[in-house]
């Protein structure tokens, strides 16, 4: 992934000295597990503990002559350990060591999201509590609907992240495994132990049965988990562009001092962090079929998925990371308007409440085709006169308009109006959805 879009510690973890460093402590755990079977002699590995190095510039050298990466560090290795060099690799295939490493480079990159993920819910959370009872308007195909809070709005945000969390740590686990297993998965030349020995070493479990290759399934859940993450983002940035349109204006990012918004229009103010978390999602999402296209290899394994990960290992995850911190920025910084809120709120002229009154006229026995007829006959007269940009005639709105009709007020009284024209019942089970979400409430 290009700079830009890359943080330190994610993009480190990739490089090729991290690369050649892992597959070094994998030779390394591999052969004192060869010594402690007695098969290969103490001296070796004093050796490779010794004097075992690389120089990553070398093993590119080495590797543009053989056209093989593995061979080329084991050739490079061999260069400073001697003779006792010729035990690495006993046994092993080059799967062994590439899948073993991938695992681990995966399972740490996945825990480097997960502490992110982490910060950036408990941003979402402070926000949603702060928002907790700021009441703005819901909508429904982009069309005002019923009122609801802010609050509210984040803490979905928060119970969709906590659900990608759970999928994130399942992923995890089932990528946490290594083999050690020979040519095509049979121990041939090595036997059990030495993977067991290895893989505890590592803190990976061992893969029960490997072909050569780890099962591509196991990837393709752990891409199909940062790309469904990746979505989550995709939505909650989604939602600040629109709430940052000028016509809505309820909330908009951080604009900090000397930031320009566009070389032409000094006046602009765009949402483009939120435009940009939601542009690389659309790559996680390509990446993850990449790596579902990994899963069918020929036979025992072809060589198809290495090009590809090679590219969506680094790139998912350092892409997913950098968008993490971006939303967490982007959430923490939010510039709020709860004023806004109350005049969109408004400013369909109390039709926000036309699915309560319609409620409340069923509930006195009219049936409920009647009641919609009789409450829809009153919106349409009001969204009519709201939409062509007129005032409501006499000052009317759907509020005023319902309490003058003779065929509502002689089955709810002011009272019982008053409470489906209010917002009150939106209102009333807000702490005990943020029970269930924050708190586990049932």
């Amino acid at each position: 992934m290009i700079p830009r879009y890359s943080r330190k510690e994610m993009s480190d973890l990739w490089s090729d000295e991290a690369r050649f460093k892992l597959w070094l402590e994998i030779e390394t755990l591999a052969l004192e597990a060869l010594v402690k079977e007695g098969v290969a002699p103490q001296s070796a590995l004093d050796a490779v503990r010794k004097k075992g190095n690389f120089d990553t510039a070398r093993v590119l050298e080495i590797e543009h002559e053989v056209k093989h990466d593995v061979i080329a560090f084991l050739t490079n290795v061999a260069e400073y350990v001697g003779e006792g060099a010729r035990y690495l690799h006993m046994g092993m295939t080059s799967s062994d060591l590439l899948d073993t490493c991938f695992s681990v480079q995966l399972t740490k990159a996945t825990d480097i999201i997960l502490n992110t993920l982490q910060a950036l819910m408990l941003a979402v959370k402070i926000q949603a509590e702060a928002h907790r009872q700021t009441v703005c308007v819901g909508r429904s195909h982009g069309i005002h609907a019923e009122p609801t809070t802010f609050g509210l709005k984040l803490a979905s945000f928060y119970a969709e992240l906590d659900r990608q969390r759970v999928r994130l740590l399942a992923a995890r686990k089932n990528i946490a495994v290594g083999a050690i297993s020979g040519p095509v998965g049979t121990f041939a030349h090595l036997g059990t132990a030495i993977e067991a020995q290895v893989c505890a070493a590592l803190g990976l479990a061992v893969d029960p049965i490997s072909t050569q290759v780890i099962s591509r399934d196991r990837h393709a859940e752990v891409f199909l988990a940062y790309a469904q993450l990746g979505s989550t983002l995709d939505r909650i940035c989604t939602e600040v562009r629109h709430l940052q349109r000028t016509e809505v204006r309820e909330a908009e990012e951080f604009f900090s001092a000397g930031q320009k918004g566009s070389s032409a229009m000094p006046h602009k103010r765009n949402p483009v962090l939120s435009e940009n978390v939601c542009g690389l999602a659309r790559l996680l999402r390509g990446w993850a079929v990449a790596a579902l296209e990994n899963v069918p290899l020929w036979h025992e394994r072809d060589i198809s998925h290495s090009s590809a990960e090679r590219v969506i290992g680094p790139d998912a995850t350092i892409t997913l990371d950098f968008m993490l911190e971006r939303t967490r920025s982007i959430i923490e910084k939010l510039v709020v308007y709860p004023e806004r809120m109350k005049e969109n709120l408004d400013f369909s002229q109390g039709l926000v409440f036309s699915g309560a009154l319609l409620n409340a006229l069923a509930e006195k026995g009219l049936s409920r085709e009647d009641a919609y007829r009789l409450v829809q006959s009153h919106a349409m007269k009001v969204w009519e006169e709201i939409s062509a940009g007129a005032p409501v005639s006499g000052g009317q709105d759907f509020s005023a308009r319902v309490r003058g009709d003779v065929s509502i007020t002689k089955l709810l009284s002011a009272a019982e109006l008053d409470r489906a024209l209010s917002l009150e019942p939106h209102l009333s089970h807000v702490d005990e959805i943020f029970s269930r979400v924050f708190f586990g409430g049932a």
